[in-house]
């Protein structure tokens, strides 16, 4: 057989077909060399030949096409497969696959929708090749359109024409996303993880095309992957928020620990404080130590009982503060805060049971890494535990206390109940105690039931008002060296000293702020020697009684200050009254004008005698003295101005006229000028 065109040099058509196979040439140079033999007159047997040669050479292309195309395709699988194995980024993945998908289909469009489980539809996630913004923000609700019918069904579906395509339930809002993209023809596959769909890959042409099957299944493959992506993404994400979590408890454990250890330290540094025999003050300070700031520890009517730096500021009402208290004692760690922003404190209860010891105000340092005013767990533990030792310190304190004053009021019992029992065996007991009976001391009865005050007090209050007042009494005593004792709502104080008035005032003064209620107190004294100590204490009660009788509630005084009445106290059954108490009455009552003739040669004296004698009448006191009316005027005048106002009040000249009675009887006595005449 000649070559082609009759030419001897040209090769036979087999060769030709096998050189064009070899050189991937197109179709259309295999139907040359047909043409070809056929105008060289070759035989029909020739010509035959060729033809079955141009057919099987056309099969062998179409084969290597195929395996090309193959090629490509599980190179692209492989691809991916290395992706998901890498699994830098989901999206990443994601859109590779609809890149890959639209490249190995020769497809214009390709994306990928996921299915939306709160929503029960399905939302764009990536595109590629998409131009219409309305169609990558397209939802595609279950069974609506071709992408909601795979979605629904888990099996692929394609349209060579979607718009034209019956199969579909077409929606306006989908049908306007398809047409602005300007697709035409559309594959779409499962996402599916064993028998859940997790979305749909598409691949779509924007010119009506079929796709073959072996298109679908290689789209299908893509999906598998593009699952197996979405699930691994997701149990990674899972995985790293599993170790994130556990990392977070970690961490909340160890910063659990820390505040635990960190509470622990400050209670071990607080007992040892009062291990040391620490007061509530030591207490505080190691609180301000640890967590800074400043703390007050109240009693529980809110008084201060110590103070460590800077003071809070108080900015509640007591019914705040009360109410926070209790809030802070029915918490879990007993404290709560009280006031807001800036201001904002932090209240601990303080108590022991049923009982309220009182309370801690802590003000916390300014933090920047804090809101104002809010604190930690970890200081709101330690501030908790605080107020736990507080109360335990000011029980044992509170013990400790009973106990002392136990014995210092049994020893004041036996010295002012049983007089002239055993002097020395007393004296004994009072020099254990730190009390010196033997020097001079004054004793004070002081009254705070509902006797000294118009309000009669309930039984409740009155229960409070004795333990404080107890408490109150015999630390004043033990401060001062002295005994204290309670007897219902009076309490009797022997204490060291030589002015029995002074003492009752400053009885009277702070045992009055201590109870916020008026407190009166008689005393008597100074005596020395134990054998003393039932006469003064008598005398003191008496002073009281009057005191009482008299209306005087709030108030303090002795038999001196008492005047006549004080002279009628003074006195003891069956015994006169001594001189020494008499001048002394005289000279409390007359003093200022008893001075001022003896200094000036003046009549004042004689002028009030007269006065009183005349009946309080200007003209027949003047007409007695044989002086004009304006003297009589003018000296008492100078009276007034020496004995203070309201001299003339029906009490004053009372106790004025016996001291001028009592002063001219001591300045006629015949024996003793200091010595009242008989009958005193």
């Amino acid at each position: 057989m000649v070559g082609m065109a009759g030419d001897p040099a040209a090769p036979p058509p087999a060769a030709r077909f096998l050189e064009l196979l070899a050189a991937e040439a197109p179709v259309e140079e295999f139907e040359r060399v047909a043409v070809a033999a056929r105008q060289a007159g070759g035989s029909a047997a020739e010509l035959a030949a060729v033809e079955r040669d141009r057919l099987v050479a056309l099969r062998v292309r179409a084969l290597l096409e195929h395996r090309r195309r193959r090629e490509a395709e599980l190179s692209g699988l492989f691809d991916t497969a290395s992706d998901l194995a890498r699994l830098r980024d989901v999206d990443e993945v994601l859109r590779a696959i609809a890149r890959r998908a639209r490249t190995l289909l020769g497809a214009d469009v390709a994306y990928l929708t996921l299915h939306d489980p709160e929503r029960g539809d399905t939302y764009m996630r990536v595109t590629d090749g998409s131009i219409s913004a309305r169609f990558q923000a397209l939802r595609l609700p279950m069974g609506a359109g071709l992408g909601g019918l795979v979605a629904q069904t888990a099996r692929p579906y394609a349209t060579a024409d979607y718009l034209s395509d019956p199969r579909f339930d077409h929606q306006d809002e989908i049908d306007a996303g398809v047409r602005e993209e300007g697709l035409v023809a559309i594959l779409g596959v499962p996402l599916q993880l064993g028998e859940r769909v997790l979305g749909v890959l598409f691949a779509a042409n924007r010119s009506p095309r079929p796709f073959h099957r072996q298109e679908v299944a290689l789209l299908v493959s893509l999906g598998a992957h593009a699952a197996v992506a979405l699930d691994s993404a997701r149990r990674l994400a899972e995985t790293r928020a599993a170790l994130a979590e556990l990392s977070a408890a970690n961490e909340t454990i160890r910063a659990h620990s820390a505040d635990v250890e960190r509470a622990a330290a400050a209670h071990d540094r607080m007992t040892a404080v009062v291990l040391r025999g620490g007061g509530v003050e030591d207490v505080a300070a190691v609180v301000t130590e640890v967590l800074g700031g400043g703390l007050v520890v109240l009693e529980p009517d809110g008084r201060p009982l110590a103070s460590v730096g800077p003071s809070p500021a108080v900015t509640w009402t007591p019914e705040e503060l009360a109410a926070a208290v209790a809030t802070a004692r029915a918490s879990e760690r007993g404290v709560h805060p009280i006031g807001v922003g800036p201001a904002r404190r932090w209240v601990a209860a303080v108590a022991a049971g049923g009982e309220d010891l009182g309370a801690l105000i802590w003000a916390p340092p300014v933090d920047p890494d804090q809101p104002a005013g809010e604190i930690s767990e970890s200081d709101q533990r330690i501030l908790g535990r605080a107020a736990v030792v507080t109360a335990l310190l000011l029980l044992f304190r509170r013990s400790v206390t009973e106990a002392e004053n136990r014995v210092r009021g049994e020893l004041l019992d036996d010295l002012v109940r049983r007089p002239g029992q055993d002097l020395a065996g007393l004296r004994d007991r009072a020099r254990r105690l730190g009390v010196d009976l033997d020097s001079r001391y004054v004793v004070v009865v002081a009254d705070f039931g509902p006797g000294s005050t118009d309000r009669c007090g309930a039984a409740g209050e009155l229960s409070v008002a004795r333990a404080r007042a107890g408490f109150w009494a015999a630390s004043h005593a033990s401060r001062l060296g002295g005994l204290a004792a309670g007897r219902g709502e009076r309490l009797v104080l022997l204490l060291p000293g030589d002015d029995p008035a002074e003492a009752a005032q400053e009885v009277v003064t702070q045992l009055s702020q201590v109870l916020d209620r008026p407190v009166t107190a008689g005393a008597a004294g100074p005596a020395a020697g134990a054998a003393r100590a039932a006469a003064t204490y008598a005398e003191a009660e008496r002073c009281l009684t009057a005191l009482l009788a008299l209306g005087r509630v709030g108030s303090a005084g002795s038999a001196a200050e008492l005047g006549f009445i004080g002279l009628l106290l003074g006195r003891d059954t069956g015994e006169p009254v001594s001189g020494a108490a008499v001048r002394r009455f005289v000279t409390t009552t007359l003093g200022p004008v008893l001075e001022y003739d003896q200094r000036r040669g003046t009549a004042l004296l004689t002028t009030l005698e007269e006065y009183f004698a005349a009946g309080g009448s200007l003209v027949r006191a003047a007409a007695r003295l044989h002086v004009h009316v304006n003297t009589v005027s003018q000296r008492l005048e100078r009276v007034g101005r020496l004995l203070g106002p309201g001299w003339h009040r029906p009490d004053r000249a009372v106790e004025l006229q016996l001291a001028l009675r009592l002063h001219r009887l001591s300045s006629h006595s015949p024996s003793d000028p200091g010595r009242p005449a008989a009958g005193w």
